[in-house]
């Protein structure tokens, strides 16, 4: 892959990436964390299979839709007591099966190797975020994670977006998100930002259907298509 240009008519590229279902495969914790939850409250665990349906907005959302496959409605003094609990437990358990997807660190390397910024912004708290990471030996490969708590807005506000690539020292006209759920897709298109989809990801919608600039089945696939895009962008300028 040839280097990103980096001359003043073209600043550095920042890529941008998502964290849970697109970087690294939490749900194995995620789930497990979930299953505790429910067992404490009597209900039988969910399948990791289950993940598209209940990951994706949260520990409280979560917790709500793993709450009603199994029938139960919550009231909200419920989640929040719930959610502390869920916390607590998975503060202690975040990397116990988490791995990157595979493909994560030959993307990664050359992304920078071709001199692009790499960024994090999730909305999975900015703690949580930094400890996986770290555990998962990634976290000194990024400038900046940003987390739901990072910045007074988080996704699918386009603030988190361009506040992490401001941060990283990114210029958000060079800037390519890469993600795995619509809320990814919305965060983009509203920060005026391209979009990559994997494939695999956690969404109960098809990723061809969530309207992103690329869809990639692997990624190692990643630095192609932000190349394209970056291109793209420029031609259009």
């Amino acid at each position: 892959m040839r280097r990103y240009r980096t001359d003043a008519m073209a600043p550095r590229p920042t890529v941008v990436f998502d964290l849970d279902g697109t970087l690294v495969d939490t749900a194995p914790d995620l789930i497990g964390t979930l299953n505790v939850v429910l067992g404490e409250a009597g209900l039988d665990p969910v399948a990791v299979s289950d993940a598209r349906a209940v990951i994706g907005r949260g520990a409280r959302v979560m917790i709500e839709r793993g709450f009603a496959l199994r029938g139960t409605r919550l009231r909200e003094s419920e989640i929040d007591r719930l959610q502390a609990r869920f916390l607590a437990h998975y503060d202690l358990h975040l990397a116990d099966l988490s791995r990157p997807f595979p493909g994560a660190q030959t993307a990664l390397d050359a992304l920078a190797a071709a001199g692009a910024l790499l960024v994090i912004c999730t909305n999975k708290p900015e703690r949580y975020s930094v400890k996986l990471l770290t555990a998962l030996g990634l976290r000194n490969r990024f400038a900046v994670v940003a987390g739901a708590d990072t910045f007074a807005v988080k996704k699918p506000d386009p603030g988190h977006l361009l506040k992490a690539v401001e941060r990283a020292g990114g210029d958000a006209g060079a800037a390519v998100m890469i993600g795995d759920s619509a809320i990814d897709v919305a965060t983009a298109r509203a920060a005026k930002v391209p979009v990559v989809v994997v494939s695999y990801g956690y969404t109960d919608v098809l990723a061809a259907a969530l309207g992103a600039d690329r869809v990639i089945d692997r990624l190692t696939d990643a630095p192609a298509a932000v190349a394209a895009l970056l291109e793209a962008a420029c031609s259009g300028r």
